[in-house]
């Protein structure tokens, strides 16, 4: 089992780490100049650990990977998605509570 907190994800390993992955992968699409950002990624963080096998959750910085961001519409950060078989499910924009993204995420899970 896995209990490590969210990892990278970049451009070139979007496809490989959360289009194919089999369980539902959250996404923090996030910048290092962002205090809003700053203030969800312990949530995510935390999440990650939480669910362990249930979820993936990666952390995508978007000054670093713009081509992920700009393909799905990011227009403001942080924005959370969550993806479920390739398929973008839902979005989730701003610095919200820990309760927020997991009421979220729980629709995704089977």
């Amino acid at each position: 089992m896995c209990f490590a907190a969210a990892g990278p994800v970049t451009d070139s390993t979007f496809k490989d780490l959360v289009l194919s992955s089999t369980v539902p992968v959250l996404v923090d699409f996030w910048a290092p100049w962002c205090g809003p950002c700053r203030m969800i990624a312990p949530l995510i963080d935390e999440i990650a650990v939480e669910y362990g096998d249930k979820v993936k959750a990666f952390k995508l910085n978007t000054d670093e990977s713009p081509g992920v961001a700009t393909e799905y519409g990011i227009r403001s950060i942080p924005t959370v998605m969550i993806f479920k078989n390739g398929e973008k499910m839902d979005t989730v924009i701003g610095a919200v509570p820990k309760t927020t993204l997991v009421q979220t995420l729980e629709k995704y899970l089977d």
